[in-house]
């Protein structure tokens, strides 16, 4: 279904008829409907994309998603990146994944700047008491819909489990965690092992097929897409100067010690060593930016997850209220609302600039991956100790929501059981019992556990 257009070198490209206009107001679409985590974006890019308009096929589509699970960060905004580049080339590359980052940046600013000056007004108080409960209850949901997709024996629910003991009990690096598990996956995909061998599909139950012969791009791989080491070497070597120079620049002018320097240096971190998708992300955050930097309490980090679960993009966009309130509370010079300004510009480039990267450099050379089986192996062990990591985040989000107080026991915090709040036991039960037992959506049960907050706050 495509023909080749008669250009030379770089410029060679597929007419498949599809205008950067057209794709430009598709991103836009898909950015504004990009609720409910990873997988709703996922489900949300596979209906427009493939099923509706047939740009590309299934067979293309999950193997650009399979390379982006293997990747740090928040998979569905470089799975975007990689079609928009894979369909108009750089400029479309650097158009989807922008736009699926930006609706959900402005939202949450405005919510942090809400925060900041109302919170303590009950109604804004009750709102945010509500989200927390619902909140917890989509942590647990995620616990059970990713371990009943990976946890498929005896090998795979061991890895979980040694993931949750090392975490939550022994306090042991995320990073470390997830290093571990792919290195005993690709050991033993390399061993021919069974249990090691994945994987879910992230195909769509029932329905036809689309397949790539029958779509705009076609079966063929477009001239651009083909590897070209000198084009991948010039744009990592951009995009690395765009990410690391900040942060180099605001280490030798502000000193180490400055909070933008630490928000630079550790969201720099983060965007290396977190895998397995946003919410096993969010509890290596909420284990360095609450417990080494003292940048907010936990119950402000279930705050700021409830706006990310409330706006559109990727849920990672938690991450920039988190630089918001450090820069907030930590101002210098500045004007409080204006460093938390910038502390969430700061936190959202260094987060985000570096998916550009990891697609622009690797993407071209994912064909040679295909079928690779240790690399499947790895991902099918990392998968299984994000379901580990996922529940400690589950357990630590359920102590800080439904008790009053806490105490820090070796490495790990325990409740105090005299201090149960029954409002949010109860809350919490009620948004457990509608996402689980009555499949509930995300949005319904935030928008009904926030006015039931708002209600019991103001009586």
């Amino acid at each position: 279904m495509t023909t080749k257009s008669a250009t030379n070198g770089d410029h060679q490209q597929f007419s498949h008829g599809i205008s950067l206009g057209e794709a430009t107001r598709t991103w836009a679409k898909i950015a504004a409907l990009s609720f409910g985590g990873p997988a709703g974006q996922i489900a949300v890019m596979h209906r427009l994309l493939v099923e509706e308009k047939r740009w590309i096929g299934e067979e293309r589509f999950l193997h650009a998603l399979n390379y982006c699970m293997l990747l740090p960060g928040p998979e569905a905004q470089q799975l975007a990146i990689y079609i928009g580049w894979l369909l108009h080339r750089t400029k479309g590359g650097l158009i989807a994944g922008t736009l699926f980052v930006l609706p959900g940046f402005l939202a949450i600013l405005a919510l942090s700047y809400v925060y900041v000056l109302l919170g303590h007004v009950p109604l804004v108080e009750g709102l945010f008491f509500g989200l927390k409960a619902a909140v917890l209850a989509v942590v647990v949901q995620a616990v059970v819909r990713v371990g009943s997709r990976a946890l498929k024996n005896g090998s795979m629910r061991m890895i979980a489990a040694i993931a949750f003991v090392a975490i939550f009990f022994l306090g042991a690096p995320f990073p470390l965690i997830i290093l571990a598990a792919g290195i005993a996956g690709y050991a033993g995909g390399r061993l021919g092992l069974r249990a090691f061998q994945g994987g879910a599909s992230h195909g769509q139950a029932g329905g036809t097929i689309v397949h790539d012969r029958d779509t705009a791009l076609g079966e063929q791989l477009p001239a651009h897409a083909r590897p070209k080491p000198g084009w991948s070497i010039r744009m990592a070597l951009t995009l690395l100067i765009l990410w690391l120079a900040p942060v180099l620049a605001l280490y030798l002018i502000l000193g180490p010690d400055d909070v933008f320097t630490r928000i630079a240096g550790f969201f720099s971190q983060m965007a290396v060593v977190t895998f397995g998708g946003a919410y096993a992300v969010l509890a290596y955050v909420a284990q360095e930016a609450v417990g080494t930097f003292g940048w907010l309490r936990p119950g402000e980090m279930l705050d700021g997850l409830g706006m990310a679960e409330t706006t559109p993009g990727p849920l990672i966009m938690v991450t920039q209220f988190v630089g918001f309130l450090a820069a907030f509370r930590d101002a210098g010079t500045l004007n409080p609302l204006a460093a938390a300004t910038l502390g969430a510009i700061l936190t959202t480039w260094v987060t985000f600039v570096p998916c550009f990267l990891w697609i622009f450099a690797g993407a071209p050379f994912i064909e040679r991956m295909r079928g690779n089986r240790a690399l499947s192996a790895a991902l099918t062990a990392i998968t299984a100790a994000v379901v580990g990591v996922i529940l400690n985040l589950a357990l630590w989000f359920a102590i800080h929501t439904l008790f009053r107080e806490v105490k820090r026991v070796a490495t790990v915090d325990l409740p105090v059981l005299a201090s149960v709040n029954p409002p949010a036991l109860l809350l919490s039960a009620a948004a457990l019992v509608a996402v689980l037992r009555f499949k509930a959506g995300i949005l319904t049960v935030l928008g009904t556990c926030a006015a039931a907050g708002a209600a019991y706050m103001l009586l």
